[in-house]
């Protein structure tokens, strides 16, 4: 039996590419996270200390 797709194994070329595209637009108007930010945020979830997800820079 195959393994079952997840979100980050697109099963099919239009939806990688729209989601390639998506990214690149992302990035061209600036909407980025430095990746220590993110990094950090991550290491919160589920603790005392949790908050939402920090702004675009």
């Amino acid at each position: 039996m195959a393994e079952p797709a997840t979100a980050f194994e697109p099963t099919n070329d239009d939806v990688l590419i729209r989601a390639v595209a998506e990214a690149r637009a992302q990035v061209a108007a600036g909407q980025t996270l430095p990746l220590r930010d993110v990094a950090d945020w991550l290491d919160i979830w589920g603790t005392a200390d949790d908050r939402p997800a920090p702004p675009w820079k």
